[in-house]
């Protein structure tokens, strides 16, 4: 790696924790906001869906966007927004007439701040002239895996200590991290993902072509595997080690989150020596055989090891993508980014819908659930062999 880019990939690093601070904070107060604004769990709980609707929209947008303003301005932009959502957070709904705007509001503008930072900073580590880019990619990705854990035993410490009820505070501080890293974007060097004689595929010419429908729904299933599991995560861990759902919440989503961190740094350091497609596969069989122990285990011990196992299966799956994609189609540029990340939050919405559905239908059988979505893992195994073959072709 050049070392004028080290602070390029430092910073980017610190991106992907600020997406894991303004995904993972506000879900730690929901029986706060509840309590103080006397607002119904029903509503307080939709915020994350429509954060992750709303940064779905921001993924298309700046697939045309991005190119037009800069890498530059569009990252320190990112950074403004999720600085101005959480501090918005500890003002606006005491401020406005009904608490649930106030809230909404934030959501919106930090939303749109993370949907900016998914869709940059993974081309910008691609574009540095690092030595190894598939190494580098799994790295960036478990920042957000050590973002998550690091905002939750935290914010914990810190309710613990000082109290939930100064949590405004804790929402300054948090915004801090955006405040300070949009600051670093503003000098660190930025490379180009193109150089100045190759013009990037636009998206008419990425949609015609069946290489990037492949990774589109190789995308898809990454992030359906993952969130499949994880969103239930809290379920596995509260009957397993047979503790509240207060502690479940807590111990589940970290679990989960740690395994999956964990599977990304290993990659980056022996990645080298493995072939990233053949790797993937591996982990595509592991995460079928976690999804099979967590449904038809009959020790609920047994289900929470199953989640971790998935978690590490599922590290490798979402920045192995990326890399596959940037070599399969080296002229996608920001376009072929946007939109595989677009596919993946799609992902990320529909695996763990299906699994709810399910296991509604079965009675609330959660392993049910998790047992019909064993046909993710299948999509996946599928995908990759598409895309070996088309590959040869």
């Amino acid at each position: 790696m050049k070392t004028n880019y080290k602070s390029t990939i430092y910073a980017c690093f610190v991106g992907y924790i600020v997406q894991a601070i303004i995904n993972n904070f506000a879900p730690l107060l929901f029986l706060t906001f509840q309590d103080s604004y006397g607002i119904p769990l029903s509503k307080i709980t939709f915020l994350v869906t429509f954060n992750f609707l709303f940064q779905l929209a921001v993924d298309l947008i700046a697939a045309v966007v991005i190119d037009k303003i800069g890498y530059r301005v569009a990252a320190v932009a990112a950074h403004v927004f999720a600085a101005a959502g959480l501090i918005s957070m500890a003002f606006l709904p005491e401020l406005m007439p009904d608490p649930f705007v106030g809230l909404m509001i934030s959501v919106v503008i930090y939303a749109l701040g993370g949907g900016l930072l998914e869709v940059l900073i993974s081309p910008m580590v691609e574009a540095c002239p690092t030595d190894n880019k598939e190494a580098a990619m799994s790295l960036l990705h478990s920042f957000y895996c050590w973002g998550h854990v690091g905002v939750v035993l935290l914010s914990t410490l810190f309710f613990v200590t000082a109290g939930i009820g100064h949590w405004k505070i804790l929402a300054i501080l948090w915004a801090a991290v955006p405040v300070i890293n949009g600051i670093a974007f503003l000098r660190v060097p930025i490379a180009k993902l193109l150089s100045d004689e190759d013009k990037g595929m636009s998206i008419k010419e990425l949609v015609s072509g069946k290489a990037f429908w492949i990774f589109i729904l190789l995308m898809f299933c990454a992030g359906s595997c993952e969130q499949a599991v994880s969103q239930w995560a809290s379920a596995f861990a509260e009957k397993g080690l047979n503790i509240s759902k207060t502690l479940g919440d807590l111990a589940g989503p970290m679990l989960f989150a740690i395994c999956m961190g964990a599977a990304r740094v290993l990659y980056s350091k022996i990645g080298e020596k493995l072939q990233l497609r053949k790797a993937m596969v591996f982990c595509g069989l592991l995460c079928l055989g976690s999804y099979l122990l967590i449904s038809l285990s009959p020790l609920p011990l047994l289900g929470l090891i199953g989640c971790g196992i998935c978690g590490f299966s599922v590290g490798l799956l979402w920045p192995g993508t990326f890399s596959l994609a940037a070599v399969g189609l080296p002229r996608g540029g920001t376009a072929m980014f946007a939109l595989l990340a677009l596919a993946g939050d799609l992902g990320c919405s529909m695996g763990p819908t299906l699994v709810g559905r399910v296991s509604a239908a079965a009675g609330d059988d959660l392993k049910k659930g998790i047992l019909v979505a064993i046909v993710l893992p299948v999509m996946l195994l599928m995908a990759l062999w598409m895309n070996k073959r088309a590959e040869k072709q």
